[in-house]
């Protein structure tokens, strides 16, 4: 595998990307049976970018939590579950949406970090 693959895709623990890339599939289902309703077929740009926002789910997934883990530390917040889940499944929503322009940061930072942890 070439170095930078290798530093940026391979630079996530694997049961870490397959945990956020089966919720990544999870909301890719959701949108395929969302579009095939009334016997139409998933238009063929909406697959493309359902396939890409899977696949680089976890990366932004990656990027949201390091944002969120430095901005709010080690603080813990007590909230009804409702609310919890709400916010947890707006978030996961919002990050697969939108993978293609926030995974790129977590594959930056992951070369990164990679390329500086072998210096």
């Amino acid at each position: 595998m070439h170095p930078v693959i290798r530093k940026t895709f391979g630079g996530l623990s694997t049961p870490y990307y397959l945990r956020h890339f089966l919720f990544g599939l999870a909301m890719a289902a959701m949108v395929f049976f969302m579009s095939t309703q009334g016997g139409r077929s998933m238009p063929l740009g909406l697959a493309v970018l359902a396939a890409v926002s899977t696949l680089l789910y976890p990366y932004a997934r990656f990027v949201y939590e390091s944002v969120v883990g430095f901005i709010m530390g080690n603080n813990v917040f007590f909230l009804p579950a409702v609310v919890m889940l709400f916010a947890k499944t707006l978030t996961m929503v919002l990050c697969w949406a939108f993978a293609l322009f926030i995974a790129p940061l977590g594959l930056a930072w992951l070369y990164h970090h990679h390329t500086k942890a072998r210096h």
